[in-house]
């Protein structure tokens, strides 16, 4: 196995339910959480046809076509998008936590890019034959040995310039201060696309508050089936989603991809302020060309 398969595995973030909030009324009446309903089942209709559309329209145009399906689609669910900071306009890699299969919504609403998602994704109705269309490179997670030929691929996107969207936790945990996180943090195996490509990584923070808490509500986590998470969203009052751009790291050539990813990481979950009697020393500079 070469280096790189050593960091695809299945991980595990230890989050279920006991992480989700306990079970209370809906914010929302019966009637709303039904027009919802229909308004998703709608914007999965759009999806249909726009996954036989893209592959027609100029690159700028099918951005903005996702976009703006992305986009209604959360308005759809009732969930309001907050964005903070700028979005690249260029090629780049965008590597964001894992917490809800609404991700992917907020993160294409707000930076329209390929998707790394996993095979089976491919096999989901309207949605597979969407994310196919938009250009999404999948990894088969059972074959280890395959994952060298995944990351070449989003290298070639990279230098093709299009940005490509991971999530390197490689799994949904809860989040919101619950004490959950992935065994490992960030796997580094797709950050060395971005070292061969040349291109830079920009991580995106992503959480959510409902009632104006944070919130662990729209978490998919392990076992639970998606009809259980889409229900919980549905009868959600005032549930955000906010998107941080955080600032684009610059990969000096031959950077080891495994701090790049720790600064990636570091970026997006801030390690606790402690007391130092020397001042501390970033690692990033070591690992970035600052100048690029």
């Amino acid at each position: 196995m070469t280096p790189l398969g050593e960091d695809l595995w299945r991980p595990t973030s230890g989050c279920g339910p006991r992480c989700l909030p306990h079970a209370t009324a809906p914010d929302v009446s019966a009637p709303r959480r039904v027009g919802r309903l229909f308004g998703v089942l709608g914007m999965l209709v759009v999806g249909a046809g726009l996954a036989a559309l893209l592959p027609l329209l100029p690159a700028a145009d099918r951005r903005a076509a996702l976009r703006a399906w992305a986009r209604t689609t959360l308005r759809a669910l009732g969930v309001r998008l907050v964005v903070r900071g700028r979005p690249p306009r260029r090629r780049a890699l965008l590597v964001a936590n894992h917490v809800s299969w609404l991700d992917i919504l907020a993160v294409l609403a707000v930076s329209p890019a390929r998707m790394l998602a996993k095979r089976e994704v491919r096999r989901w109705p309207v949605l597979g034959a969407l994310a196919a269309a938009a250009g999404t490179i999948f990894v088969d997670r059972s074959r280890p040995r395959a994952l060298p030929v995944t990351v070449a691929g989003v290298a070639d996107a990279l230098r093709a310039g299009h940005p490509v969207v991971v999530f390197p936790e490689g799994t949904t945990w809860c989040g919101a201060g619950s004490g959950c996180r992935p065994t490992r943090g960030f796997r580094p195996a797709m950050f060395e696309a971005a070292v061969v490509a040349g291109a830079p990584v920009v991580p995106l923070g992503i959480g959510y508050r409902h009632a104006g808490d944070a919130s662990t509500l729209p978490a998919f986590l392990g076992a639970e089936t998606l009809w259980a998470s889409l229900r919980r969203v549905l009868a959600a009052r005032d549930l955000n989603v906010s998107v941080t751009v955080a600032a684009a790291l610059h990969p000096a050539d031959g950077a080891d991809r495994r701090l790049l990813a720790r600064a990636a990481e570091a970026a997006i979950h801030p390690a606790p302020p402690r007391r130092s009697p020397v001042p501390l020393v970033s690692p990033v500079p070591a690992l970035v060309d600052l100048a690029a």
